[in-house]
């Protein structure tokens, strides 16, 4: 007997062995993935990792080079249109037309669902842009913008959100009022999503499950707290004071600790197994190098931490 799939394992994506290139550039490189069923998920990576190609591939923009994509059991070819109706996205830039004001771009687009008024308020409630819904879109500020390309994207009640980069140039407030929409969402629908971004923060507050990319490949993939503790390193970070020369005696790498050098902002990271034996045999090694410390902290780790010892790269690089 056939197995049926229930809400809680159903496939809303299947990406297998996915490749694409522009010229000589592999800009997604064998990429296979899983989205299940109201799972929020981050494509978590700096820019030029491969990110935007692959969402592009998923939302069917792109056609891959060799691979499978499937969205809700169904290849693009030949289901455009019922998979365009079940779909939301929002692209790193969405362009509005300047003398519409919010409630006639919203009505605009509800037209093509054939939606009526009743949704295009509901929607304007939820991206809280009541007081704008009067005012022309070319007066929007930033995060304004960005809540109502998000809001278009969630008219049509989306089986599937895709979300590129929706908070790149934002403050902290605007920022953290686009998080508090999907949060909402989140709460009480069973939309999946699909967020690029390249805020570790971002992918922690928002998504069930991360997947870290670079150089167009999966590095690794799970939910925060596995990815975090795929290990049980800790992380020493430590600003020293002295010459260039004795800085670099210590990151020569002669010897037996592996320092990750920042070099802007002047801080050396270190990762160790054992807090109680490892980290005073670094203080020892520092006091026959001569070396006096400004700074020097015990924190637990982070993603960055995670990407930047698989890659030497910081996320934000």
């Amino acid at each position: 007997m056939k197995s049926r799939e229930t809400p809680e394992n159903l496939s809303v994506v299947e990406v297998k062995e996915v490749y694409k290139s522009f010229k000589t550039v592999k800009a997604v490189n064998g990429v296979s993935l899983t989205i299940k069923q109201g799972q929020f998920t981050a494509l978590l990576g700096p820019n030029g990792a491969g990110k935007t190609t692959l969402v592009e591939m998923i939302e069917g923009i792109q056609k891959p080079d060799n691979g499978d994509i499937t969205i809700l059991g169904k290849k693009w070819e030949g289901h455009q249109n019922e998979l365009h109706r079940s779909i939301g996205l929002s692209l790193q830039e969405t362009r509005f037309i300047d003398k519409l004001t919010v409630e006639e771009t919203m009505k605009l687009f509800a037209g093509f669902y054939q939606l009526g008024n009743e949704r295009v308020n509901e929607i304007i409630s939820e991206i809280n842009l009541g007081e704008k819904r009067k005012s022309y879109t070319v007066n929007l500020s930033g995060g304004q913008r960005q809540k109502l390309a998000l809001g278009l994207a969630l008219l049509n009640n989306p089986k599937l959100l895709l979300l590129d980069e929706p908070t790149t140039g934002l403050d902290p407030n605007a920022r953290r009022e686009i998080w508090h929409i999907l949060l909402q969402l989140k709460a009480k629908s069973q939309t999946s999503l699909i967020l690029t971004t390249h805020y570790m923060e971002e992918a922690e507050q928002l998504c069930d499950y991360i997947i870290i990319i670079d150089s167009g490949r999966i590095l690794l993939e799970g939910t925060r707290d596995e990815l975090l503790n795929s290990d049980n390193k800790k992380i020493i970070e430590f600003t020293p004071e002295g010459s260039d020369n004795d800085l670099n005696e210590i990151i020569s790498g002669n010897s037996d600790f592996d320092i990750n050098w920042d070099e802007n902002t002047r801080k050396g990271i270190i990762t160790i197994d054992d807090l109680e034996t490892e980290l005073p045999e670094f203080i020892n090694y520092l006091k026959l190098k001569n070396i006096q410390l400004k700074n020097f902290e015990s924190r637990r780790k982070t993603l960055d931490d995670l990407f930047t010892t698989l890659t030497g790269r910081h996320l934000n690089a």
